[in-house]
């Protein structure tokens, strides 16, 4: 096995791409009619295209502290990634990367996990998370009509919108990365892996998608039907399981496909981008929301434009990426980090 694992990265470039047509979508509007299928895939990729993300962060966390945790390197990243995350959250309130870098911390314990432990900590993860939701006030801060967060800026609203009720909230959502880690030890290189990847994730998904749509029907109470709920707000137990299991699928895909764009010589044009999701997904809201706003589209937009920009941008994104792979190594925010932390 090569040392790195391109499918890997194939499949970070996907999930980017699925986040841009969610924040685009958010940005223009959210709207909920039109074509069907666009506005169906779309809707289908909330929470989903994020989820694939962090379980990837926890194989790359796994892959590269293999044989030994560097705790000084992982502080300092993470340490990094806040302050990018900060800075971005001036600009966009769903900032993923902020919650990145307290993944990365709580990364230093899961990684001296073994696989049995991982699955503990996993379960353990969401039964925490599913006390808050029956104990605690979810809905606290939230104007769920603007979807604002009226105290985020103060200690307390920051605090709960980070661990508990944020748009990736560390609980329960560290539970992606630890099964990130564990997908790690596995034999990722094997084919026969990467098809048990691909059919069990989607058996997964699908029978707990259709016995959470049974199980709410069944329910009465709206309250308690939130529980048994796919949506990623709240992120419940089974929207964990479904998030889990679409990254399998995706990975395990992904994995396979890599060989087959590699022959057609298409995989080197589209690797760059997979590995500088830091510095793209940075451009998708700096360049791509910033041309959105100065076109006037930031509201009251088909579900045929949120794809057409949202695509538009991904293609320009690849072609730069590969462009820029053909001088520099890295990334421009890649190579930041490296050159800072290391």
């Amino acid at each position: 096995m090569s040392g790195r694992l391109d499918g890997l990265d194939l499949a970070r470039l996907f999930a980017f791409i699925g986040m841009v047509v969610v924040n685009f979508n958010l940005v223009m509007g959210a709207p909920i009619a039109g074509n069907a299928m666009a506005l169906g895939v779309a809707q289908g990729l909330e929470g989903r295209a994020a989820a694939s993300f962090v379980v990837l962060a926890g194989v790359g966390l796994g892959l590269a502290f293999r044989e030994r945790v560097n705790y000084a390197l992982l502080f300092k990243r993470a340490a990094f990634l806040f302050g990018i995350g900060m800075i971005n959250l001036l600009i966009f309130p769903a900032d993923i990367i902020h919650y990145y870098a307290i993944y990365f911390l709580f990364a230093a314990w899961l990684l001296t996990l073994n696989n049995k432990s991982l699955w503990w900590a996993i379960i353990g993860i969401n039964l925490v998370f599913l006390a808050g939701l029956l104990l605690l006030d979810y809905d606290a801060g939230w104007n769920w009509i603007t979807f604002d967060y009226v105290d985020f800026w103060t200690f307390e609203g920051f605090v709960r919108n980070l661990m508990f009720n944020g748009w990736h909230p560390v609980l329960p959502w560290l539970s992606f990365l630890a099964f990130g880690i564990w997908l790690s030890r596995q034999k990722l290189g094997e084919v026969r892996v990467q098809g048990v990847m691909v059919a069990g994730g989607l058996i997964v998904y699908l029978a707990n998608h259709f016995g959470a749509n049974l199980v709410q029907q069944a329910v009465t109470n709206s309250e308690l039907a939130l529980l048994f709920g796919t949506a990623p707000v709240p992120p419940t137990p089974l929207y964990m399981l479904a998030g889990a299991s679409g990254a399998s699928v995706l990975i395990g895909a992904c994995l396979l496909l890599a060989p087959l764009l590699q022959k057609i010589r298409l995989l080197p044009v589209l690797l760059p981008a997979g590995r500088q999701t830091l510095t793209l997904y940075m451009a998708h809201i700096l360049i791509g929301m910033g041309t959105l706003e100065a076109l006037d589209m930031l509201s009251g937009q088909t579900i045929e434009a949120v794809w057409l920009a949202s695509l538009t941008f991904c293609g320009a994104a690849i072609m730069f990426a590969y462009f820029w792979a053909q001088n520099f190594k890295r990334g421009p925010l890649e190579f930041t980090m490296r050159k800072i932390c290391g």
